[in-house]
């Protein structure tokens, strides 16, 4: 749980726009240095750098922004998100309407679509897919709050499916659920220890076709031929994993790589060092992540066991604000990111105007040490002969604080913090892994960077929040992010995922994100930029998301890397390609008003993308 290792990482893509971002792993001489774009005689290749792992590249268990990335590109979903707007769009999905009452949905399946082994996609395979998360915990581990209200679903015929809910459910257009062919999954036993990493190729609907993994060293997809879109312009798109950032930036430099978009994104420094660079070009936009702080709040799980060792005074919601008060973001914006940011403050970024949140004068926890101060004392926690704070037992204040080994601005803002805790006799420890999630998963820290690349549609990130994202016991794994379980919260969720009218449902999203942020559990200092690089002399085109100005690497989709145009193809992106098609798709959607509802889509991660 991370960013990097929980949560995730994002960017760009043509006039749509679906799931969260792609990354990961480094591949062994598959490309020679040098020949990043071509290998294997006439094969055009493209190689992106990550610095993210794959946590598992099954749909039902990925989380992290990398995995869900990749897997969006091998599965299909049912809606995707315009490029422009990310309005719902059709995707396995030709169009889409609900009853009355809002309870039953029907969606039409396209009948040109195959997967990639040749067979026929049908309503039948959706139909399992969504069952198999309703009845199996382990597979709804990644998406289970997606279904969680669904009553009943059927496939009355190919190309019909139909989902009867419970009550009203606005994301009906944003269901962020990689749909997977039901002849192979359904030979799966334990969902829970099936990574979808074994056996290559593996059969999906998508624009790339895995074909190889290694862990913490490479993925390797191939353009899938019967995909209904039309095939990618390059023949293979590989992820590159990198431990260290620089060195990334480096291959880029030799082009090694095609492309790098750090972790999550390239450090000023690096962007710096790249720009004028001939044949390399700089993106740099407003992102959809955020870089916080999360707090333990106790580790629990929903049989009401607690477990981990987060620290007692943390419950404390004085103590809580007291850290907020002690942030100061406008330095860490300054320093840290060189202006690549905005300052955080609400849950979910301003580049979704219609969700963004912002405290009001007197409810902003604004950087005030000696307000952070007086918090302290009040709640118990005053300083010893020796300056440090100390609780009843005596001991000083410590905390533990979880930290991507990988991101060099979580290590950046960990200094500030130990400076301004230090001030207040707080002690900071920084505990920087490479592998973030065991100890998150475990309960056992009291503070860690956090982040998630937030969908159009933010309920899935909200989501992670509520008291049924807890694990069910100790021993399993939930979607939740910190742990938090408040009932005033999950009541606002329910209210505004039952909510149809758009300005409604918004203002509940705000409601939201004042209370996540009047609880002190979630400190978010941050939006930072899609900072990333690629060689011009290897990619002619590639789009980003939003088109006018956003990221290429964790979009909401697969626009980008299937609307990549080689450098040499001799085609700029003005064909008949991908590119092309995209324009169509989407003169074409205005036609897809579907349910007649405006509904904006969600997710990650997605991850996201634990991010």
């Amino acid at each position: 749980m991370s960013r990097p290792d929980q949560h995730g990482t994002g960017s760009a893509a043509p006039r749509l726009a679906a799931a969260a971002g792609i990354a990961a792993l480094t591949l062994t001489a598959v490309v020679a240095p040098g020949q990043a774009a071509r290998a294997d005689g006439d094969k055009k290749v493209l190689t992106v750098a990550v610095a993210q792992s794959v946590d598992s590249l099954s749909p039902f268990l990925a989380t992290r922004l990398v995995s869900t990335g990749i897997n969006r590109l091998m599965y299909e979903y049912l809606t995707d998100y315009d490029v422009e707007d990310a309005r719902p769009v059709p995707g396995l999905a030709t169009r889409w309407e609900t009853s009355a009452d809002k309870l039953t949905w029907t969606y039409t399946i396209r009948s040109d679509a195959r997967w990639s082994d040749g067979r026929r996609i049908t309503a039948e395979d959706a139909a399992w897919t969504f069952n198999t998360m309703m009845t199996d915990e382990a597979a709804a581990t990644a998406n289970g709050s997606f279904v969680a209200n669904f009553a009943k679903v059927t496939a009355p015929s190919p190309t019909e499916l139909v989902v009867r809910l419970n009550k009203p459910q606005a994301t009906m257009t944003a269901l962020d659920v990689p749909i997977v062919p039901k002849h192979v999954w359904e030979k799966v036993g334990d969902f829970s220890a099936f990574h979808n990493d074994k056996h290559f190729p593996a059969v999906g609907s998508g624009p790339f076709v895995l074909t190889g993994y290694r862990p913490d060293s490479y993925v390797r997809l191939k353009a899938n031929d019967r995909f209904w879109r039309g095939a990618p312009e390059f023949d293979e798109l590989v992820f590159r994993y990198y431990k260290d950032q620089d060195a990334a930036v480096a291959a880029l430099r030799k082009g090694e790589v095609s492309f790098v978009a750090g972790s999550p994104s390239l450090t000023p420094a690096q962007a710096d060092s790249l720009k004028g660079q001939e044949n390399i070009e700089v993106n740099d936009a407003p992102g959809r992540r955020f870089h916080a702080l999360a707090v333990n709040p106790g580790a629990r799980a929903r049989n009401g066991e607690r477990f981990g060792d987060g620290h007692p005074s943390l419950l404390d919601r004085r103590v809580r604000h007291a850290l907020f008060r002690a942030v100061d973001r406008e330095t860490l914006v300054d320093k840290v990111f060189q202006g690549h940011a905005a300052e955080g403050a609400g849950y979910i970024p301003p580049r979704f105007s219609r969700y963004f949140w912002k405290p009001s004068k007197d409810q902003e926890l604004t950087y005030d040490p000696a307000a952070a101060a007086r918090l302290l004392d009040e709640a118990g926690y005053r300083r010893n002969g020796a300056g440090k704070r100390v609780g009843k037992d005596g001991k000083p204040l410590t905390y533990r604080v979880l930290c991507h080994a990988t991101d060099p601005n979580d290590k950046a803002v960990g200094q500030y913090l130990k400076e301004w805790w230090g001030e207040l006799g707080i002690g900071v420890r920084l505990d920087c892994l490479d592998n973030v999630s065991d100890p998150w998963l475990a309960g056992t820290y009291d503070l860690a960077f956090d982040g998630w690349s937030v969908n159009p549609d933010p309920d899935f990130v909200l989501s992670l929040h509520t008291c049924a994202a807890l694990p069910a016991t100790p021993e399993d794994t939930g979607a939740t992010d910190n742990f938090i379980c408040d009932r005033t919260y999950d009541e606002l969720y329910a209210r505004q995922l039952a909510e149809y009218d758009p300005d409604k449902r918004a203002a509940l999203v705000k409601q939201l994100q004042s209370r996540l942020y009047d609880l002190g559990y979630m400190n978010v200092m941050a939006y930072p930029n899609a900072v990333e690089a690629y060689r011009t002399d290897q990619i002619a085109s590639i789009e980003t998301m939003p088109k006018a100005a956003g990221n290429i690497y964790g979009q909401d989709g697969y626009w980008s890397w299937w609307s990549a145009v080689p450098a040499d193809s001799g085609d700029s992106g003005g064909g008949a390609g991908p590119a092309a098609v995209i324009t169509g798709i989407v003169a074409g959607v205005v036609l897809l008003a579907g349910a007649g509802v405006l509904l904006a889509a969600r997710r990650r991660a997605g991850a996201e993308d634990r991010e």
